[in-house]
């Protein structure tokens, strides 16, 4: 068979091959380059299928190498991509393994990037990033191994960004309802017990007596504004519960209503 004519298609970078003056197959500048495509070249039934694979192939390759050329993607989020532009399993799995060779898409160097981005900006733990990793088609042994890495004194600066705004809540409620609070939001963005602690330790959140009997005082008539329409038995009784529920001690309550924080006849004032 004899290519008798290569024409442009509307589609940039595509052509149409005819063979014996009917259209045959299109391909790209690449296949055309590659197999030197010009009027006037035979062409037997093996070679058009070599042809047509390479350009199969070579689609692929190119759509693949456009999604990474945005930022770096994981293996299983190419494989997606392919498969939404209906590129088949083999073909797709081949361009991966193209790209893999040149370097230019690997999970395990994804996993590094992602981790010292967060390391450097983000606020998420170990638990959540592995989370987000394995949503993103990554094995998560492979993750596991790279978070395995990562020094102690690196997740204690990202748990201290999560937190950081609550360090105005001193003076405002007790001690420790705000280390309780602190380690709920780190537990929620995946830092384990262990590391939370360690967190808010460093963020030497000592106790202060005054600061504490001042959050006591603020919570104490709060808490005597919610519940001043009950007798006096049972607002005492609300009363302690409610402060208590909120990280006082029972010394601390105690103190407070027996107005020793506050004057208990100026409550009413409030």
């Amino acid at each position: 068979m004899l290519i008798t004519k290569v024409s442009a298609q509307r589609r940039p970078g595509r052509y149409n091959i005819f063979l014996d003056g009917r259209y045959a197959f299109s391909a790209s500048e690449k296949t055309i380059a590659e197999f030197v495509l010009l009027k006037g070249k035979e062409l037997n039934d093996d070679q058009i299928e070599q042809i047509r694979q390479f350009d199969a192939d070579a689609k692929a390759s190119d759509l693949a190498a456009h999604f990474l050329s945005y930022e770096p993607r994981t293996v299983f989020e190419v494989l997606q991509y392919l498969k939404k532009h209906e590129i088949s399993d083999e073909e797709a799995n081949s361009a991966v393994s193209q790209l893999n060779e040149l370097g230019y898409l690997d999970d395990r160097q994804y996993v590094r990037l992602f981790i010292k981005n967060d390391l450097r900006v983000g606020s998420d733990g170990p638990k959540s990033l592995l989370r987000k990793l394995t949503q993103k088609g990554v094995d998560p042994e492979i993750s596991q191994v790279e978070l395995d890495e990562i020094d102690d004194e690196d997740w204690i600066d990202v748990g201290q960004r999560v937190i950081k705004s609550m360090v105005h809540q001193v003076g405002k409620i007790s001690q420790r309802e705000i280390e309780r609070k602190m380690r709920s939001k780190l537990l929620a963005h995946g830092f384990d017990g262990g590391i939370s602690s360690e967190i808010i330790s460093s963020l030497d959140l000592a106790d202060d007596e005054d600061m504490q009997m001042e959050a006591l005082k603020k919570q104490g008539i709060k808490a005597y504004k919610r519940f001043r329409r009950f007798d006096e038995t049972e607002r005492k009784f609300k009363i302690k519960k409610y402060l208590f529920s909120h990280g006082f001690s029972s010394g601390e309550i105690d103190a407070f209503l027996n107005g020793e924080v506050i004057d208990l006849s100026e409550l009413a004032e409030y």
